[in-house]
């Protein structure tokens, strides 16, 4: 009996004994979420309307980005934005089509709100985490879509300011009082899908 454990512990495989075929699926499987989650940003950045009064287009973009960092949370959420930002700056079609693309959209006029992607994913993934032992799931998701919205008008509005040297109230009048009524609507969707998704994962 006293035998046993040693040697149970002994047998048990280490990291380095693993087949190495497992270290390669294993990749995969982190990556291929984030992978399709920037196909769908990018589905949802061609789906664009431009506006007359301001260089920022309306867009599904934001409800991709708060769907995203809710369901995969706030690391991978982050990781997949910062892929996102990466395909785009090599030329690849993700960006919405009202604009330069390639690395001169990220210095654009809505290159503000393109960088708080990342920070804005991470901030749903986290706080949609926390808030679920408090909240409701949807209304957790609500909330943290609430967190992720706050970055990107707060970084989308600064940045629109300093390139076209505006005012606050015309920074606001641009780049946030026209988005807030669809904001809401795509936190809302995003919420519910979100939601929804995780309820139909449930085992």
């Amino acid at each position: 009996m006293q035998s046993t454990l040693p040697i149970q512990l002994d047998s048990a495989p280490s990291l380095q004994q693993l087949p190495r075929t497992q270290l390669p699926r294993t990749l995969a499987g982190k990556l291929a979420p984030a992978v399709a989650a920037t196909a769908f940003l990018a589905i949802c950045a061609h789906i664009s309307v431009p506006l007359y009064f301001t260089p920022v287009p309306l867009t599904l973009q934001t409800f991709a980005v708060i769907l995203i960092g809710i369901a995969l949370g706030p690391a991978l959420g982050f990781s997949t934005m910062v892929l996102y930002l990466a395909e785009g700056a090599a030329g690849l079609p993700v960006f919405s089509p009202h604009g330069p693309g390639g690395v001169a959209q990220l210095f654009g006029p809505t290159g503000g709100f393109l960088a708080a992607y990342p920070l804005a994913a991470a901030a749903a993934g986290a706080a949609a985490r926390s808030l679920r032992r408090s909240h409701s799931q949807f209304a957790a998701a609500v909330l943290a879509g609430v967190a992720a919205s706050i970055l990107f008008f707060a970084m989308g509005a600064t940045w629109l300011a300093h390139l076209l040297h505006l005012s606050p109230g015309a920074a606001w009048h641009m780049a946030i009082a026209p988005f807030l009524p669809g904001e809401i609507f795509k936190v809302t969707a995003a919420a519910g899908a979100s939601t929804s998704l995780s309820r139909w994962r449930r085992p």
